[in-house]
């Protein structure tokens, strides 16, 4: 679960439903982590405080009992799951509100329903899998996009549709139909190629980064189109955000 992850010194976890802590606790030792581990059961509370300090990660990690759809999840950079399907399921709304784009979700055994995993592998020897997410950035919604060119700035529609990391999209250019290909979502990172609607190999390759109500990041002709490359920003003029819990 860690590796697939990618944990590593600078991430803070949180594990929900940590049992004895040994989640958390291999993520502090081998890999550096801090992070939060939290669990109904006291005594199991008890013996993950007493693994920590055994380990020499005491430092580095904490074990409370608490309800885990009363903790506070924003915190975490990854948060692991080894909870019944039902339970995952509930707390997938929780996961896309509250923890922050580019956030990595890994769960043992189960997967979160509709939300598709970005990746899945089977443990050897077990039986079981391991399912891995990036949180995906909101994105739904219409976004007034310009690029800046030594020229003036060019306008654009912009209007994405979403289910959780999966967009589609549609555009215009001053009121004229742009087509838009091979848009992709990977937490906060977006990509995309709008293409002439009479010329189709004119083709601009988008590439940005969505912080919140803004996309900034850069532009790129391809085919028929100037082969240069500009600086574009987009903010969302939508007031409906359509990703699919």
């Amino acid at each position: 679960m860690l590796r697939i992850a990618n944990v590593g010194s600078s991430d803070y976890l949180i594990d929900l439903g940590s049992g004895d802590g040994r989640i958390l606790i291999t993520a502090a030792r081998n890999y550096g982590a801090r992070g939060l581990g939290v669990d109904l059961d006291p005594q199991l509370v008890k013996e993950s405080l007493e693994n920590a300090r055994m380990a020499g990660v005491a430092d580095r990690v904490s074990f409370q009992q608490r309800d885990l759809f009363d903790t506070k999840i924003g915190k975490a950079t990854v948060v692991t799951l080894y909870l019944l399907p039902e339970v995952n399921l509930k707390l997938r709304p929780r996961l896309l509100a509250e923890l922050r784009p580019g956030t990595r979700v890994v769960s043992h055994g189960f997967d979160l329903g509709e939300w598709q995993a970005d990746l899945r592998m089977s443990v050897r020897g077990s039986g079981s899998e391991v399912f891995f997410w990036v949180v995906p950035a909101p994105v739904a919604g219409k976004w007034n996009a310009r690029i800046i060119t030594p020229a003036g700035p060019q306008v654009l529609e912009i209007e994405f549709t979403q289910k959780f990391q999966e967009i589609d999209g549609s555009a215009r250019r001053e009121g004229k139909l742009v087509h838009v290909r091979d848009a992709r979502l990977d937490g906060d990172r977006i990509s995309f190629v709008l293409i002439d609607d009479v010329d189709h190999l004119h083709r601009q390759h988008f590439e940005g980064r969505v912080n919140g109500k803004a996309i900034e990041g850069t532009v790129r002709g391809g085919g028929t189109a100037p082969r240069t490359q500009h600086s574009w920003r987009a903010s969302l003029d939508a007031t409906v955000n359509r990703m699919q819990d």
